[in-house]
């Protein structure tokens, strides 16, 4: 073997190792992803669509609601559902581990009769007084008199 032959054997073989140390390195120490929380509304049929569009004064309305923690760690959640701004009713969801599904039909009963009425999803983390997600999920509805 030729000197220069030599030499590209070992820088060979050193980036051959380096290279086997990084595989092992990425397999033992995973990178943790984004920490976020999903927060969602599905219709009837457990889909993105369907939603209520009508109801009728003091009938309940069932969506489905979901929430999933990929916060690698536990969080509690809570929600609290409004119509035209005057709160309707709290859902406590409880504590969810890091991965963990919480999915569940919930309802919530129109008081007044008006079209085009705004319902809003607020998302609170760990008793927090301000909503995790700047701006609240939102159906509106048209609320019929009975």
């Amino acid at each position: 073997m030729g000197k220069w032959n030599k030499v590209l054997f070992i820088v060979l073989a050193v980036a051959l190792v380096a290279s086997i140390g990084g595989i092992v390195y990425l397999t033992v120490m995973p990178k943790e992803d984004e920490k976020f929380t999903e927060f969602y509304i599905l219709g009837a049929e457990g889909k993105a669509e369907g939603y209520p569009e009508q109801a009728v004064v003091g009938e309940p309305v069932e969506v489905i609601l979901g929430v999933v923690n990929h916060e690698y760690r536990l969080a509690s959640y809570r929600v609290k559902i409004a119509i035209d701004n005057v709160d309707s009713k709290e859902i406590d969801i409880g504590i969810l581990a890091h991965g963990e599904r919480w999915q569940r039909r919930v309802s919530f009963t129109p008081q007044v009769a008006r079209e085009g009425q705004r319902v809003e999803f607020y998302l609170f983390r760990d008793g927090e007084d301000r909503p995790y997600f700047e701006e609240p999920l939102r159906l509106y509805i048209d609320v019929l008199s009975p």
